[in-house]
């Protein structure tokens, strides 16, 4: 992806939002190429030390990628083409027998898991219960799944024509809060209108349908800053992987997976302005 494709990107997501954790992700398949596409805003307080994390391959760990803060991966990718990530919800009470994760949770997957269906089992097998989000698994094979905890037992989510989206609202209890929501709405809406303008459909139009997700920088009555901290784009058939960070076309990283993956050392990319 050039450079110049992704300012016009960034140049329609100015919609500003009230709440500083307003993310939302979406797994999308083109229909008629069966390629795969990710897009991720991460909205949080941009005073985090935000950066990406990419861990070699080893005798039993896939190769990955993660991107977050204080050492915990808020979202990522492997080398086997397993993507996950998460986002706050209405908080929900506790099931029984299960807990939230005391480690970095989104790491250990990536590490473990080549499919949606491992990484279920896995999650399982740790007795992950969140009560504050809820989670995305998607794979190359064109499962996708979003995973709640609501009610006293988990729920499962699945890709449904295409397309999977997931934002601060629980999918399972629409009534516990953050819903309607503007953004997923209008990303569902746009998607409908890429596929019936006929346009090609690639990693840059899929990126424009969250035209009206991102947050530029505000400051709540402390001063303390917050908006979209980074996009995330992944074309997950070529493992392509684009990310901007603060809504900004200067601070761009733009990666070959295949390549970052194959190299055998750890790297530490850290978001700067």
């Amino acid at each position: 992806m050039k450079l110049k494709s992704l300012a016009l990107l960034l140049s329609v997501l100015w919609l500003f939002t009230s709440k500083v954790e307003a993310c939302a992700v979406l797994y999308y398949i083109d229909a008629t190429t069966g390629k795969i596409y990710i897009v991720n805003n991460e909205d949080y307080w941009y005073d985090v030390n935000a950066y990406i994390q990419i861990e070699p391959k080893s005798k039993n760990k896939w190769a990955r990628l993660w991107y977050g803060w204080d050492k915990f991966a808020q979202g990522g990718v492997n080398e086997v083409g397993l993507f996950f990530d998460a986002a706050v919800t209405p908080e929900q009470e506790k099931v029984p027998g299960y807990g939230n994760p005391n480690s970095n949770l989104g790491n250990e997957i990536l590490a473990h898991c080549a499919t949606v269906d491992e990484a279920l089992l896995y999650i399982e097998k740790r007795k992950t219960g969140l009560t504050k989000s809820h989670m995305m698994f998607g794979d190359k094979s064109g499962k996708a799944v979003v995973v709640e905890w609501v009610g006293g037992k988990r729920e499962l989510h699945w890709v449904v024509d295409n397309r999977l989206i997931m934002t601060n609202f629980l999918l399972s209890d629409t009534t516990a809060g953050n819903y309607p929501c503007y953004r997923y709405h209008s990303i569902e809406e746009r998607i409908q209108a890429l596929e019936k303008s006929e346009k090609e459909i690639n990693l840059l139009s899929v990126g424009n349908t969250f035209g009206q997700a991102g947050q530029p920088a505000r400051a709540d009555e402390s001063g303390r800053l917050g908006g979209t901290v980074y996009t995330s784009f992944i074309s997950l058939t070529d493992m392509k992987f684009v990310l901007s960070y603060k809504l900004s076309n200067e601070n761009v990283v733009i990666l070959d997976l295949g390549s970052e993956f194959s190299k055998p050392n750890r790297q530490k990319i850290k978001l700067r302005n």
